[in-house]
């Protein structure tokens, strides 16, 4: 297989994701910074490999794949890195909601794909905007520079916790009638 450069940029995000770790963790008073700023390329990537696949027809099957395999595990670590972090259940809840989340949609994907409907419970704007606001309050709680930013991070945790419920109700509702269908498939 040759790689693309969305594919390397793919790559490179999830490579980037152990660095996000170990610089948070480091000793040092910038350390936060650091891991924030990596955390930003991160996204970044995310956001450039799906311009560029577009824009010079570089979409792949491995593509496909890998990217949203590499940001919710992004946004898995993330989670967790600030669930650690923060130790408080102000944290801990949203981030089970975000990841369990991230698991149910994932499966019910898997399974709607199986049965010929994937299409059915493909990426709504809720989503996107889930996407966006949760990433900009990971990014926000990773730095946690001051108390402003801290409670900027929160409400953006909250917004993109509502979000949350709020698509992954929209996607369950997509494919209820072939959730609750007594026949198997």
């Amino acid at each position: 297989m040759k790689f693309s450069i969305p594919n390397i940029l793919t790559l490179a995000r999830l490579f980037l994701i152990p660095v996000i770790v170990v610089v948070f963790y480091l000793p040092y008073e910038w350390s936060a910074m650091a891991a924030a700023a990596v955390f930003w390329v991160a996204g970044f990537t995310d956001w450039l490999d799906g311009v560029i696949a577009r824009k010079l027809q570089q979409s792949t099957k491995f593509g496909a794949f890998i990217d949203p395999v590499a940001d919710k595990v992004m946004v898995a670590a993330s989670l967790v890195l600030i669930t650690d972090y923060y130790h408080t259940l102000w944290i801990t809840i949203p981030a089970i909601t975000m990841i369990a989340r991230e698991i149910i949609i994932s499966a019910l994907r898997e399974w709607m794909a199986e049965i010929g409907k994937r299409s059915n419970v493909a990426v709504s704007w809720v989503g996107k905007v889930k996407t966006v606001t949760q990433m900009f309050a990971l990014w926000v709680l990773i730095w946690h520079h001051n108390d402003y930013m801290i409670w900027v991070g929160y409400a953006s945790l909250y917004v993109a916790t509502i979000l949350t419920y709020w698509s992954m109700f929209q996607y369950l509702s997509a494919a209820k009638d072939d959730l609750l269908d007594s026949k198997h498939h």
